[in-house]
């Protein structure tokens, strides 16, 4: 191991790109935006390293389900959730543990 970055993030969201990519948004103000965009916005957390939290959006996670995405909360990841569009952004957040950035 050649060393290590060091992150800002109190906890990492992993959001399936795939199931998103199916929904073709449903989230946001409009309910145009995928969830990963949406609640980053929604939170007002900046890109990459320097957010208070991670959102990112990753490879199939393997669950699929109908009308909905996979969201995993890296720091409890025993349980993943699944956000039908139009899910409340707030009540979404403070499951998944993650503050806003403001």
């Amino acid at each position: 191991m050649k060393g290590t970055v060091s992150s800002g993030w109190e906890t990492a969201v992993l959001v399936c790109r795939k199931c998103s990519k199916k929904l073709d948004g449903g989230f946001g103000p409009n309910g145009k935006e995928r969830l990963s965009k949406a609640l980053r916005k929604h939170l007002s957390l900046k890109k990459g390293r320097k957010g208070a939290a991670g959102i990112l959006e990753v490879g199939c996670l393997g669950v699929c389900p109908k009308g909905a995405v996979t969201v995993v909360n890296g720091a409890s990841s025993r349980e993943w959730l699944l956000v039908r569009p139009g899910a409340d952004l707030d009540e979404l957040a403070e499951t998944l543990g993650v503050s806003s950035g403001k």
